[in-house]
This record gives structure tokens, sequence and C-alpha cells, in this order.
């Protein structure tokens, strides 16, 4: 739910230097005046929300001394993980489901309630807190609806130009034994609105890790999960520092 009608919350103080997290697909929120026409069910799958993330997120930040942004309201209200321009930002079908209320919806009204406020909150809470690294977190379906495609991955690390960080990630996550993919299940060189925006623009480095949604259902896998990317990033942090 959206507090003090904001599409985010920030949870810990960002110490400058160090690593933040930044979780774009974090809610299943629908606003009361935005009418989607779809059926409740739906706000619980991968269409709506990237399943695991909001509780990843709270445990990178209270336990693990990662602060995040978080987002508060559902990709199907607006994605913001999309740039303005972008059609797929207020989304009229997505794997298969046609979103009603989204089409003809009023774009300009969404994107200054929504996608604006949040991008910018964001933006100032980079530039005080000049991070070292930046995590953002994202999971995704081991199964589309849509169509047949093999994910047998169990973690992916997404990047576009930089992949300095990923790199270390893709290592380390290799090392612990887990099936890990390179800019899968889908190219970052397509779609890292976000960290194109916040990271590369900026010259900051980050990971964009996708983990597979079967894997962090329960709150003991999201602990355990947080726990290993807290593990990761200060790892990768720390190999950055080397060289």
């Amino acid at each position: 739910m959206m507090i003090d009608d904001k599409p985010y919350r920030q949870v810990g103080e960002p110490v400058p230097g160090k690593i933040v997290c930044v979780a774009d697909h974090a809610s299943n929120y629908v606003p009361e005046d935005i009418p989607l026409g779809i059926p409740d069910r739906l706000l619980d799958t991968h269409i709506a929300v990237d399943i695991g993330v909001n509780g990843m997120a709270e445990r990178l930040a209270r336990r693990h001394a990662i602060p995040a942004h978080i987002a508060t309201v559902s990709r199907l209200v607006v994605d913001l993980h999309r740039t303005e321009d972008d059609p797929a930002a207020i989304p009229m079908t997505s794997d298969g489901h046609t979103i009603p209320g989204n089409i003809g919806a009023d774009r300009e009204m969404r994107l200054n309630r929504f996608h604006r406020p949040y991008h910018e909150a964001l933006a100032k809470w980079l530039d005080a807190a000049r991070p070292e690294l930046i995590v953002a977190l994202h999971t995704f379906t081991p199964d589309l609806e849509s169509k047949e495609e093999e994910r047998p991955w169990e973690v992916g690390l997404l990047y576009n130009r930089d992949d300095s960080a990923a790199r270390h990630a893709i290592r380390l996550f290799g090392e612990e034994g887990l099936t890990v993919g390179d800019n899968q299940p889908y190219s970052g060189k397509q779609l890292n609105a976000t960290m194109d925006r916040h990271a590369e623009a900026h010259g900051r480095r980050y990971l964009t890790i996708e983990i597979r949604q079967d894997l962090v259902q329960t709150e003991a896998d999201q602990s355990r999960w947080a726990a290993l990317v807290a593990d990761i990033a200060n790892r990768t942090a720390l190999a950055l520092k080397g060289g």
C-alpha cells in the first residue's frame, strides 16, 4: 500500500559510499480509483509484482545494512522499470492477459502521479548516498503462460554497457553452486531502464539481480536469499575496489 500517496518508501539510512538496494517491482498495490478490470487473483502473480522482492529488500535494509528504495505500486498501474515513452510503461497486456483498464488510460496522469515522483525521489536519494554499488533487485517466473520457454537459471545478472560488477557476481553466484544466467532470462541491453538512468548515466556500479520466483516464495527463503545477495554484493564491492 502507498504511504502518504507516495509510489515508494525508503527503508534504512544510506551511508555515503556504501551499498544500496532499488526494488522497482516490489508491490502489487492498485489504488481504488484505478480499476484495471482484471481478476483479483492475477494481482498475486508475476504480471503484477516481482514475488519475493519486497521481503528480500526489507531484510537487506533491516538486517544487512543495505538501505532500500522500494516501489509501493503495481507494475500494472505503471511499470517503473520502463522509460516514460515506452508503451509498456502502462501495459495493455501482460503474459497473455489483457489489462482492460489500461486501454485508453490517462498516461500523463499516471506518469505524474507515480513514475515521475518515484524516479525523482530515487535520483535525490542516490545523489545523497553516493553509493559504491547499487543492487537492483528483481525476480522472474519460471513458467510463462503465453509461450513455452525454458528458464533453468536460478539467478541471473543483467547489464547494458557496464558489466564490471556483474562479471564478479556471476562468478561468485556460480561458486555457490547456482545455475547463473548471464543477461538471462532476458537481456539488460534491451531492458535496463532504471539502471541506465540512475547508474550507467552517472558512472555508478550496479548489480541487476533476477532470482527465480519459486526460490523465494516463503519468508525463510527470502531471508536466505537476502543474506546471500548481501554477501555477494559486499564481495563484489570489495573486488571492484581491488580493480
